[in-house]
């Protein structure tokens, strides 16, 4: 008696793993392109959202905020009333000195005076990989961007408005 066996080749299994690794090798980087511009879609709507709460902080508190983003931030010291020091206008992610999201790095810089009345506030890509454009807003609330890689001024030649 002859006994068959069941079951599949090693040249049928080997087919069937190239077959899966050559539609891994389409998807993922279409995957990284969705991933980068989600995150580029985050940073501009965390400008947005530093845009309205700084309006909000100046109308309250009759300034800008002086020092940086960790003034709109939640209440902290257990505090239960809002104060200038932290307006619990934004969560304690954005409301960080130097806060992080999304792979975007956003930095804010107000300009000298009293009261403030003018600032700027960039984000850039913490690597290559989250993000390739910059993005700069400030107290007109007109968010510029630059995908050159260079480091985007209001006012400049390769820095365009975004809609």
């Amino acid at each position: 008696m002859q006994n068959k066996q069941k079951g599949f080749s090693l040249i049928e299994l080997l087919i069937v793993v190239a077959i899966i690794l050559i539609i891994a090798g389409i998807a993922i980087p279409n995957l990284l392109r969705a991933k980068m511009a989600a995150n580029e879609a985050s940073a501009v709507a965390s400008l947005r959202t530093y845009n309205t709460s700084i309006v909000a902080y100046s109308t309250t508190y009759g300034t800008d905020p002086a020092t940086n983003l960790a003034q709109l931030g939640p209440l902290t010291g257990g505090g239960t009333i809002p104060s200038s020091a932290s307006a619990d206008l934004v969560d304690s992610l954005l409301g960080a000195a130097a806060p992080v999201k999304s792979g975007y790095t956003f930095s804010y810089t107000p300009i000298a005076a009293t009261p403030v009345t003018q600032y700027s506030i960039l984000a850039k890509p913490s690597s290559t990989s989250s993000g390739q454009r910059y993005f700069i807003t400030n107290q007109s609330g007109v968010i510029y961007q630059t995908s050159d890689g260079a480091v985007p001024s209001i006012g400049a030649a390769d820095t365009t408005p975004i809609g």
